[in-house]
C-alpha cells in the first residue's frame, strides 16, 4: 500500500494542473489569534488563511471540503456526494491534530462568534455555507484564551461576505452531477457611501449513492452594514439553512425510515470601533437550532413510534477593545457573556403529543458562562516579541477555570521567524453529558490539555512555506464507563506539519502540506499522515485547478477490533470564461475511483463530476 501510495504521489505531481492556492498567507491580516485585525507574522500560533476566490473556485456548497485540503492535520468526515447529516450515521466530524469536533473539542465560529449544538456541543457541519463566506481562518491549537470552552483543539473562523467597494454585483451559479446532485446559489451585493447590503439564496439537492440517503438543503444569508463616521460602524448579520437527510444505516445493518429534518441559523449585530491606536467591537449573537429526527427501524422490526426533537440556543454579547500603545505593543481585553439553553423531547408521530425524555431535567437545561480576559504582545527588540494571555472562565455548573497562554516571536530575518508557544485549552461537559440519557452525570469536570508548539515560517522570493512541531497531553477526557460518563479519558499526541507554495510565474502556482501524528491513545477519524499536493494555472479565460489528497492510518474503529484506512483522493476544478459575465465550470472528485470510508460501514462513492454555469454581472 506503502508503493502505491507513492506511486500515485509522483503519478499527481506530473499531471496535476491545478489547486487551491492562497491557503498559506503568512503576512495576510487576520482576526483569528488576535480579535482585531493583525499581521500573522506576529502571532505566536499558526493561522490558515482561505480565501473567497479559492473557495468560490472549488463550487462546492460547503467550505468544509476546502478546509480539508488547504490546512495540515485537519480532517472533515464525509458519507456522500452532498450532505453530512447529524445523530446515527452523520459525518462532518472535524479532527484537528487527533482532537475532535465531533466531541465539541474543536470550535467552529462565524465572526468569531461560536457556533455549536446547545445539547449536544459539536458543530452542525451543514450549516457552513460557502456563499455566505468572505473567507476561512483557521487557527491551529488550543485558543481558548480568546474563545474559551470547545476551543481546545483549535478554531475555524468563518468571515462573512461584504460589500467593500461602491456598486451592486450580482452572482447566479448553477450546476448538476452525478446521482442527481443539483446546486444553485444567487448573491446580490450592494455598496453606496457608508451604507452596504448582501443577500444569498441557496438551494442543493442529492440522491447521493446509496438507496434511502437522499440530502435536500435551502437557506439564505443577509447583512446590513452602514459606517456611522471614519471611525465606527454597525453591521447586521443573519444566516438561516434547512436540511432533510435521510440515511440507510451501515452496510451490513439496514435501516429505514431514518429521516431528519433540521433547522440552523445565526443573526448577530455589532458595533465596531477603528482608531489609529484602538480598536474593538460590541456583538450581541444568537446561534440557534430545531431538530427533528426519526431514528428508523429495521426491515424486521415494527416503524418507530415517535420523533425526537430539540431546541437549542447559543446567545451572547462579546465586547473586547485592544489598544495599540506603539508599534511593538498590543494589548486586549474583553468580556464574554453566553447563555446556553437546550431542551430535549419526544413527540409521537401519530398524535404530535410530547413524550418526557429520559433525563434528570425533563429535557430542559440551561447553563451561563462568562468570561473575563486579557492579551498583551511587546516588543522586546527588533526580531523579538513576546505574547501573553489569561482568561478567567466561570461555568454557572462546573465552577471557575483559569486558561493561560504564553508564546514568543523571534524574527532573526525579514522574510522568516520562529514561533514557540504554550498554551491551555478547555471544554466544559455539554448538556447531554451532564442530564441526557442514562449515562448522563452532573458531577462531571471540563476537559483539558496543555498544548506546547516550535514552528519555523520562512517566504524566500516566490517560495513560502513552515514547518511545524506540536505536542499536546489532556487528562479529564469525557468517557462512558460501565454506563456513566466520567472524566477519566487522556489524550497524548505529537507531529509534524508543514507547507509550501511556489509561484513559478504568472500562469504555474505549485501548493503542498503534510502533518504526521503519534497518538498514544488513537480515537476514530483521525489519521497518521494526511498530505495535498497540486498547482493551479491561470490564463485570461482558463483557471485549471487540481490536486491528490492522501491519506493513511485513518482509524475507523480503535480498540480490539482496530482497524484503519489507506487511500488517495484525486480531484479536479475547472473554469473557462465564455464572455465577460458568463463561466462554464466542471468538476471531478475521486478521479481515481477509490473505495475508501471516513465512517465504517458507509463507503464514499466512486468517481463524481459537477458541471455548471455561472454568471457575474
Amino acid at each position: 500500500m506503502k508503493k502505491s501510495l507513492l506511486t500515485t504521489v509522483a503519478l499527481a505531481l506530473s499531471l496535476t494542473l491545478g489547486a487551491q492556492t492562497d491557503s498559506i498567507a503568512l503576512d495576510e491580516i487576520v482576526v483569528t489569534g488576535s480579535r482585531v485585525a493583525a499581521d500573522a507574522r506576529l502571532l505566536p500560533m499558526t493561522v490558515t488563511v482561505i480565501g473567497r476566490d479559492v473557495l468560490a473556485s472549488s463550487h462546492s456548497s460547503s467550505v468544509l471540503p476546502v478546509v480539508m485540503e488547504q490546512v495540515p492535520a485537519l480532517t472533515v468526515t464525509s458519507r456522500a456526494v452532498m450532505g453530512y447529516g447529524v445523530s446515527t450515521g452523520a459525518a462532518g466530524g472535524i479532527n484537528m491534530r487527533g482532537i475532535s469536533g465531533g466531541a465539541g473539542q474543536l470550535l467552529v465560529l462565524i465572526d468569531g462568534m461560536p457556533q455549536y449544538n446547545g445539547i449536544f456541543g459539536h458543530p452542525i457541519s451543514d450549516s457552513y455555507m460557502t456563499m455566505m463566506t468572505e473567507r476561512v481562518e483557521v487557527l491551529r491549537g488550543p485558543a481558548s484564551v480568546l474563545y474559551g470552552s470547545n476551543a481546545m483543539g483549535g478554531v475555524i473562523n468563518i468571515v462573512t461576505r461584504g460589500m467593500a467597494t461602491d456598486g451592486v454585483k450580482t452572482d447566479l451559479n448553477v450546476g448538476a452531477g452525478s446521482y442527481g446532485t443539483f446546486n444553485a446559489e444567487a448573491t446580490l451585493a450592494a455598496r453606496h457611501g457608508g451604507f452596504s447590503a448582501t443577500a444569498s439564496a441557496h438551494y442543493g439537492r442529492s440522491d447521493n449513492h446509496r438507496p434511502r440517503m437522499g440530502f435536500e438543503q435551502y437557506g439564505g444569508y443577509a447583512s446590513v452594514g452602514y459606517d456611522l463616521s471614519a471611525y465606527w460602524k454597525t453591521r447586521l448579520v443573519a444566516d438561516v439553512t434547512h436540511f432533510n437527510a435521510s440515511y440507510p444505516g451501515s452496510t451490513s445493518a439496514s435501516l429505514y425510515d431514518a429521516d431528519q429534518y433540521i433547522t440552523r441559523g445565526v443573526v448577530s449585530a455589532a458595533v465596531e470601533n477603528h482608531y489609529e491606536h484602538i480598536g474593538g467591537a460590541f456583538t450581541v449573537f444568537s446561534n440557534f437550532g430545531r431538530h427533528k429526527i426519526d431514528d428508523g427501524t429495521t426491515d424486521t422490526a415494527q416503524p418507530t413510534q415517535r420523533y425526537f426533537r430539540s431546541k437549542d440556543a447559543l446567545t451572547g454579547v462579546s465586547l473586547y477593545q485592544t489598544v495599540h500603545a506603539s508599534t511593538t505593543t498590543d494589548v486586549t481585553a474583553g468580556v464574554d457573556f453566553v447563555h446556553i439553553y437546550g431542551n430535549a423531547y419526544y413527540t409521537s408521530k401519530a398524535t404530535g403529543e410530547v413524550i418526557d425524555t429520559p433525563n434528570k431535567q425533563s429535557g430542559r437545561s440551561y447553563r451561563n458562562e462568562v468570561a473575563v480576559y486579557a492579551k498583551a504582545r511587546q516588543g522586546v527588540c527588533k526580531w523579538l516579541s513576546v505574547d501573553a494571555g489569561l482568561r478567567m472562565d466561570h461555568h454557572s455548573i462546573t465552577g471557575t477555570e483559569w486558561i493561560p497562554q504564553a508564546g514568543l516571536v523571534v524574527a532573526p530575518r525579514d522574510n522568516g521567524e520562529v514561533k514557540l508557544s504554550v498554551s491551555k485549552g478547555f471544554r466544559n461537559p455539554t448538556m447531554r453529558e451532564m442530564y441526557l440519557y442514562p449515562p448522563s452525570n452532573e458531577q462531571l469536570e471540563p476537559e483539558r490539555i496543555m498544548n506546547y508548539e516550535l514552528s519555523w515560517h520562512h517566504r524566500p522570493g516566490k517560495l513560502r512555506y513552515g514547518v511545524n512541531l506540536f505536542y499536546l497531553n489532556g487528562d479529564n477526557m469525557i468517557q462512558t464507563v460501565e454506563r456513566k460518563n466520567v472524566n477519566t479519558g487522556k489524550i497524548e499526541n505529537c507531529g509534524m506539519e508543514c507547507d509550501a507554495r511556489y509561484r513559478i510565474n504568472n500562469h504555474w502556482t505549485l501548493t503542498t502540506n503534510h502533518a504526521f501524528l503519534h497518538m498514544e491513545h488513537p480515537v476514530i477519524a483521525a489519521p497518521q499522515y494526511k498530505g495535498f499536493v497540486g498547482a493551479q494555472f491561470d490564463s485570461r479565460r482558463w483557471h485549471v485547478r487540481s490536486g491528490l489528497q492522501v491519506i493513511a492510518g485513518l482509524f475507523t474503529a480503535v480498540g480490539e477490533n482496530e482497524t484503519k484506512e489507506n487511500f488517495c483522493l484525486l480531484n479536479i476544478a475547472a473554469d473557462y470564461a465564455v464572455a465577460k459575465s458568463v463561466t462554464l465550470w466542471l468538476t471531478g472528485d475521486n478521479l481515481l475511483a477509490q473505495r475508501y470510508e471516513y465512517n465504517s460501514g458507509y463507503p464514499m462513492p466512486r468517481a463524481t463530476f459537477m458541471a455548471g454555469v455561472k454568471l457575474s454581472f
